[in-house]
């Protein structure tokens, strides 16, 4: 499974999520990939800066681990690596087990960035 991040007109994360429910409940095992989306390229980099998408690569790299030994990896202090820690669980990127390590449950974590045109 894997996630995909992107930006989507408000409203459009029911009609994606109502053709997934569907493939699922007619495919036996069909695993639904994971959809993040952001109203424009503003919100969605606000959310997922440079610092928190380098976490999710560290962390797709070491494996689980504490968020202390991700703060020594990346060499970053561990207050602010927490704080992302904590953002990028909130968008549900990132997973706590019940030791309270961290880690990607995505194989893979692709962002999708589509710039619109508007008509003048």
């Amino acid at each position: 499974m894997k996630a995909i991040i992107e930006i989507a007109p408000r409203g459009s994360v029911f009609k994606v999520a109502a053709a997934q429910l569907k493939a699922a409940e007619s495919t036996p095992g069909y695993m639904a990939d994971y959809r993040l989306s952001f109203e424009s390229a503003r919100a969605l980099f606000s959310e997922l800066t440079p610092a928190r998408i380098d976490l999710l690569e560290a962390l797709r790299q070491c494996g689980p681990c504490s968020v202390y030994a991700l703060a020594k990896n990346t060499g970053r202090n561990y207050s602010n690596v927490h704080t992302d820690v904590s953002k990028l669980e909130e968008h549900g990127l990132v997973q706590r087990t019940p030791d309270d390590t961290v880690f990607v449950p995505f194989e893979s974590v692709e962002i999708h960035l589509a710039l619109f045109r508007h008509a003048a």
